[in-house]
């Protein structure tokens, strides 16, 4: 009679699996290793008698046969191959002794007297080590032969062979296939995530063929959702988020590679190219974009923008998830235990974590490369522009025009010498003027657009009369003196009849002007042309309402000039100049300047009483009350050129670069293009990728710290491990080591997974894990022969899943009789089909299908969920 090998690692399994026994035969079980003793010894004695020698107490380790066959610190032998009265190990675990026992009554895990019982008959029996299951080679065990057993016909591939035998031999018999609208709706939902739609239904339940379940499952493996779905686990184990998980929890666009997820599951896409390329997708020779894209696995991490981190400390912690996060994902360990110090349960030394580090040691955290190869070469950064082919050609026009920008900007640069020489004669010549540089003039009419009256006093000032509306504008018109114009001038003035004896004719007293123009106009014609204002200033500012916001239209942050005219300690004069860009050339005496004032910002804030005054002289040396050049600039000006000093020049060349037209109109033209790629690049899709820099050394960190550290490591692989194929050892050496066809591990726990996600528990529970801490398979031979399948299939990721949902163990019913229950609680047996609750994304997708709302579109930025006005004004 064959027995059943069950164990679930606790107290409740192992007496199960004792009864077991018991039951199957009356005679002495064989004790296996990895299945009953390797659960016991690591959860109990590895933490201090394991692989990690600086806690290792007694300098006994017991997950090596010749250190616990030999004799310890203390004098004695832990475990005597044939001879339990002579094993101190048991003497230790079977004391009723508390400062004898092991392990010791604080730690919380006594050993019970049955696996007392059980690592006696190990010891009995020879006490014969084995290496831990998961990292045994693969083989492809025998199928079981079951056609002629009571249930044979049940079977419908080789999957169900092995689950049957088990069965069998536990007395047990699987469920009757389940109806074929629940398993419309069970396959539906597990390979796309929502149910399936009447019409589907119909037809499936219309197919009499006798391939009919195959027709359907290949329609659902074809489904562009089937992607959709597969990809939520994968996600899960990259960390994958659309925010960065710090401080403010900023967004992130890593999109593009959950889409390439996607379209690689649906793609079929073999999984030692879906690894290589997620792990070293930018290292390969000439890789294309989707290949780089794919690197966004390890930029799935959290990012700390917090102001005052360290940047070290934090380029370390990101290279150590990448280390953890790629050893639980492809290889099902947790190597991140060795961080500190030797892992305390499986082979790993601190110094092998160390020497998965240095392969990622190397890459950059911060920087942009573009989408296109020929863009990519010779940058090392992470971030990666996506554009389309239309948008690559508008920003290849935009760069361009950068170049055209750069090369306008060298021109006038070079060109300066000329200008200059121009620029000094008129500076000369306003700093010789013995009238005011500022003249006030007589305007040829004065207008209202809002109805008021205007009324010249002596002193050349207006005074506004009349009609107030709440918003008005002046509109001045005069003749353009013959000597062109360089500025204007307003000035503001208070006056007693005025609110609070300030500026304003309303309000309280203060004043906005919100915007100045002037333009040209031919008597006669009509037409008027405006003349570009360069800049503003005034000799006063109220904060926040700054003079050149006159310049642009009024906006929510700068709405205007305003004087603080309502504070009655301040109620004196007020001067705002504005300057054209240079002198505006006089067509003739027909020609009239218009300035036109508008105070349209605030209701009530139009001035009362005002003056107006131009100049002529070259704007580049004006300010609001005359000349702006400081003495040293006027003495280096009246110094003949030829006697300058080299300083003396300098200074005036570098005050001139900042006054010079055409060079400022490069320089802005030069921003303006910059600006206007970065604003295109960054609305541009993106995605943070892998890219390999420059060299780092890497060093084991004393107890993990970024700053402590040790000796200088290399590059290298866990040696309990198969070695790698080839030298070098690099990422893309290591993503090429994990797919080996001689790795135990990967196909292990890739088919673990599917197992679990279709069956609802992993044929080893533990799909997390499946080092010396995890739990021994329920059907191991059935695994090896699976990730065998998966290997030799040239890791068909479709295949495989395609082989589990087609199998007659898939296709059972849900129903559960009391003998089953009570013999296979937790239905590790698969006598029936698993009731598995539906994800939160699959719950929520079949509400919105039954709803009609779900939009069905594949790709693209993620969807926020609906928030309510003012959520965030907290």
């Amino acid at each position: 009679m064959e027995r059943l090998h069950l164990f679930i690692y606790s107290p409740f399994g192992l007496l199960l699996y004792l009864s077991v026994l018991a039951a199957a035969d009356a005679s002495e079980p064989s004790v296996d290793f990895n299945r009953d003793i390797r659960p016991i010894l690591s959860d109990r004695c590895f933490a201090c008698h394991g692989p990690d020698g600086d806690k290792r107490e007694a300098g006994l380790r017991l997950d090596k046969r010749t250190s616990a066959t030999s004799e310890s610190d203390s004098g004695t032998v832990a475990i005597v191959p044939g001879k339990p009265s002579e094993s101190h190990l048991l003497y230790r675990i079977t004391s009723a002794d508390p400062d004898i026992v092991m392990p010791p009554p604080h730690i919380n895990k006594t050993i019970l007297p049955d696996e007392a019982e059980i690592l006696k008959r190990w010891i009995t029996q020879g006490a014969v080590y084995r290496n831990h299951w998961a990292f045994e080679p693969i083989k492809r065990p025998a199928v079981p032969n079951t056609v002629m057993r009571e249930h044979g016909a049940w079977v419908k591939n080789n999957i169900d062979q092995f689950i049957l035998r088990r069965l069998e031999a536990a007395g047990m018999s699987p469920n009757p296939e389940a109806s074929r609208v629940t398993l419309a709706r069970r396959l539906s939902l597990d390979l796309t995530g929502m149910p399936p739609t009447p019409a589907t239904i119909d037809a499936f339940l219309d197919d009499t063929s006798n391939d009919a379940f195959d027709t359907y499952v290949d329609a659902l493996l074809s489904d562009p959702h089937f992607g959709e779905r597969m990809a939520i686990e994968w996600l899960d184990a990259a960390r994958y988020a659309d925010s960065h998980g710090y401080q403010t929890d900023s967004s992130r666009s890593n999109w593009p590679w959950r889409d390439w997820v996607i379209h690689a599951y649906n793609n079929n896409l073999p999984f030692d190219q879906f690894t290589i390329h997620q792990i070293a997708g930018d290292m390969l020779e000439n890789p294309t974009r989707d290949q780089i894209v794919a690197t966004g696995f390890n930029r799935n991490h959290r990012i700390n923008g917090e102001g005052g981190i360290i940047a070290e400390e934090w380029r370390v912690e990101t290279i150590i998830d990448r280390v953890e996060t790629t050893g639980q994902t492809w290889l099902g360990l947790s190597i991140g235990c060795a961080r500190c110090h030797d892992h305390k349960y499986d082979p790993i030394s601190q110094k092998e974590f160390y020497a998965l580090f240095s392969i990622f040691n190397n890459v950059p955290e911060t920087g942009t490369i573009m989408g296109s190869q020929n863009r990519s070469g010779g940058n090392s950064d992470p971030l990666l522009y996506l554009p389309s082919p239309q948008q690559e050609q508008k920003l290849d026009a935009f760069q361009q025009a950068v170049k055209d920008a750069e090369s306008s900007f060298s021109t006038a640069n070079a060109s300066l010498a000329p200008r200059l020489a121009v620029w000094e004669d008129s500076a000369r010549d306003a700093m010789k003027q013995k009238d005011e540089i500022w003249k006030t003039i007589e305007p040829l009419q004065v207008i209202s657009t809002g109805g008021a009256q205007f009324r010249r006093h002596k002193d050349a000032t207006w005074f506004v009369e009349g009609a107030n509306p709440p918003h008005d504008t002046y509109e001045i018109q005069l003749a353009v003196p013959t000597q062109g114009i360089g500025g204007v001038r307003l000035e503001v003035l208070p006056h007693e009849s005025l609110t609070n004896g300030g500026f304003g004719r309303g309000g309280n007293g203060n004043i906005v002007v919100s915007g100045i123009e002037l333009e040209l106009e031919v008597a006669g014609k009509g037409a008027r042309t405006p003349i570009t204002l360069s800049r503003a200033e005034a000799d006063y500012e109220q904060a926040g309402w700054p003079a050149t916001s006159v310049l642009k239209k009024a906006s929510k942050k700068e709405r205007g000039w305003a004087i603080e005219g309502h504070l009655i300690d301040k109620h004196h004069p007020r001067k705002l100049a504005v300057f054209p860009p240079e002198t505006v050339p006089v067509p003739g005496n027909d020609t009239r300047l218009v300035i036109r004032i508008r105070q349209d910002a605030i209701k009530g804030h139009s001035f009362g009483r005002f003056r107006l005054a131009l100049t002529s002289h070259d704007p580049t040396v004006l300010g609001v009350s005359g000349l702006t050049l400081s003495d040293t600039l006027k003495k280096v000006i009246h110094t003949p050129r030829d006697e300058r000093s080299a300083d003396q020049q300098r200074l005036l060349e570098k005050h001139y670069k900042t006054v010079d037209g055409p060079l400022l109109l490069a320089q802005q033209t030069l921003e303006d293009s910059k600006k206007r790629v970065e604003a295109f690049r960054n609305a541009l899709p993106s995605a943070m990728v892998m890219k390999e820099g420059p060299t780092r050394d890497a060093f084991l960190l004393m107890r993990g710290e970024y700053d402590a550290r040790g000796e200088k490591v290399e590059a290298s692989l866990p040696a309990f491990l198969p070695k790698a194929e080839g030298r070098s050892i690099n990422r893309l050496a290591l993503a090429k080591w994990i797919v080996q066809r001689n790795n135990p591990l990967t196909a292990r726990v890739w088919v673990n997974r599917m197992w679990e996600r279709f069956f609802g528990t992993g044929l080893c529970a533990t799909s997390e894990n499946l080092g010396s801490q995890s739990e021994y398979p329920s059907h191991p031979e059935l695994l090896d022969w699976l990730a065998m399948e998966f290997i030799e299939s040239g890791w068909d990721m479709k295949h495989v899943i395609r082989m589990l949902v087609t199998s007659a163990t898939y296709r059972q019913r849900a129903d559960i009789t009391a003998q089953k229950l009570d013999l296979d609680p937790a239905n590790r047996l698969l006598s029936r089909s698993p009731r598995l609750r539906l994800q939160a994304e699959s719950l929520r997708d079949a509400a919105l299908v039954a709803s009609g709302l779900l939009v069905p579109t594949i790709g693209g930025p993620s969807v926020r969920p609906w928030m309510p006005d003012g959520v965030w004004d907290e």
